[in-house]
């Protein structure tokens, strides 16, 4: 059985804004919206957009092969 390769420590702040706005959101008594947008660049990264209100940007390295 394969295991999945372990996420890459530049994750760790997308994932941290991500539970912080959703957080904010269901906080929020009214209506919230959240859209993620993923776009692959060079060099084996992403760029992670968080719309949420503001824009949150950040550019994660990929994980090293595919299960």
């Amino acid at each position: 059985m394969n295991t999945p390769p372990s996420p890459s420590p530049s994750i760790e702040p997308v994932r941290s804004k991500l539970i912080e706005l959703l957080d904010d959101v269901l906080k929020h008594d009214g209506f919230g919206d959240i859209h993620v947008e993923v776009k692959i660049l060079k060099r084996r990264q992403k760029e992670v957009i968080l719309h949420c209100g503001k824009q949150y940007r950040f550019v994660v390295d990929m994980a090293e092969g595919r299960g």
